[in-house]
């Protein structure tokens, strides 16, 4: 076994100048000396980094680790003790009950089942670029595409009806903001959580009452409690609809800054496969996990003792070129199957075949749309969203054609 690693003053979350896509520097130095080194989190406990592909994958995948929160410190910022997961929330939960809610939604999420949404990404895309273009130009993408789109299909997935809509999204938007900007009180976050959970309780209640074709309503009919499918709705909502709408919106930022990339894009649309898999890997737009150790751990030459709590930098990761040749190179041409984006293990997304087609079908359907898209201010003005939740993304993006 190695000496331990020195200590990291904190998560580097700085980006480099001028590169919005790139992750912080100083996480390609620690993987370059040892892909799982020593941390101080922003609470003051002391414990560790992974940075290279294999490690963080190796944690993703070992049932040692837990992804409980109340275990847990954040890598991100000091929000104190955190709770135990609520009932549904099965992503902050472990094996067995974890198992439990994954086999019962499996089937909802299916490669088949999610190629049949489709077309109605197709249809709801078409519908918000027809109104880009009846507005011209320039617009917020992420407002006017980029979120109303995954929105409205997980809408469609859960089964919100059209009146409803506005409001749901309203209440996502209040939600993510006030966790990730960090001049919001963390409370402004669990109150908009609470408002979540309470529209989401009577939409549960509602489908019990008069089940639709909608997963919801599938989920009714099982064991699971009214608590139990208020949580798992909660986290589909948010899982379904907050990191596909950076992606869009990154993609688009990123692709319009790589023009030669773009033009391959356009000129070969059978690309799209590699060219969703690739933008995926290269910006990770959920960058960071967090897992805690049930029990003393030796792990790339290193002791993890139990109850220490390890930061996964997935977007080191997937930059390692141990696993990915010229790795800070965006290339739609590689094959970046295995990257680390969605998870790995029992935890990986659940939804991230949905999350394909809908980046699949509505990328391709802008740049074809507007053949000569670009931005609508200088690349250096585009403000990145704050981050205190582990996602990266935008805050707007103008653009104009």
């Amino acid at each position: 076994m190695t000496e331990p690693m020195t200590a990291a003053l904190s998560l580097p979350t700085a980006r480099p100048p001028g590169c919005p896509f790139d992750p912080p520097i100083e996480l390609a130095r620690f993987r370059e000396r040892n892909p799982l080194i020593r941390m101080v989190f922003p609470d003051g406990h002391r414990g560790w980094l992974a940075t290279g592909f294999a490690t963080v994958r190796a944690v993703l995948a070992d049932p040692r680790f837990s992804a409980r929160p109340e275990l847990m410190h954040s890598a991100l910022a000091d929000l104190g003790p955190l709770p135990p997961a609520p009932p549904g929330n099965f992503l902050n939960l472990d094996a067995p009950e974890h198992t439990r809610y994954r086999k019962l939604l499996t089937g909802a999420f299916t490669v088949r089942r999610m190629r049949q949404l489709g077309e109605r990404v197709t249809q709801i895309s078409s519908e918000y670029l027809d109104a880009m273009e009846r507005a011209g130009g320039p617009v917020d993408l992420m407002a006017s595409f980029a979120y109303p789109v995954p929105a409205s299909m997980t809408c469609e997935v859960l089964g919100v009806s059209e009146v409803d809509r506005d409001r749901f999204r309203q209440l996502i938007g209040d939600m993510v903001i006030s966790f990730s900007d960090p001049d919001v009180p963390v409370e402004q976050g669990f109150a908009a959580v609470e408002e979540t959970q309470e529209y989401m309780r009577d939409l549960v209640a509602a489908k019990r009452a008069d089940p639709a074709d909608d997963l919801l309503s599938d989920l009714t009919a099982t064991d699971l409690a009214g608590s139990e499918l208020t949580g798992v709705a909660v986290l589909l909502l948010i899982g379904g609809f907050e990191t596909t709408a950076n992606m869009l919106s990154l993609g688009t930022f990123a692709l319009l800054n790589h023009p030669e990339q773009l033009a391959a894009l356009r000129a070969e649309p059978g690309l799209v496969d590699r060219a969703v898999e690739e933008l995926m890997r290269y910006l990770t737009v959920g960058h960071t996990f967090t897992r805690s150790a049930l029990e003393d751990v030796e792990l790339a030459g290193q002791m993890i003792e139990a109850g220490e709590t390890v930061a996964l930098s997935v977007q080191a990761a997937n930059r390692d070129p141990a696993r990915f040749d010229d790795p800070d190179t965006l290339d739609l041409h590689r094959n970046a199957v295995g990257h680390l984006s969605f998870g790995h293990g029992i935890h990986q997304c659940l939804g991230q075949q949905l999350a394909r087609v809908e980046m699949r079908t509505a990328l391709p359907a802008l740049i074809s749309r507007f053949p000569d898209l670009r931005l609508a201010v200088p690349a250096e003005a585009i403000v990145m969203r704050p981050d205190r939740l582990g996602i990266h993304g935008v805050r707007q993006l103008p653009v104009t054609w």
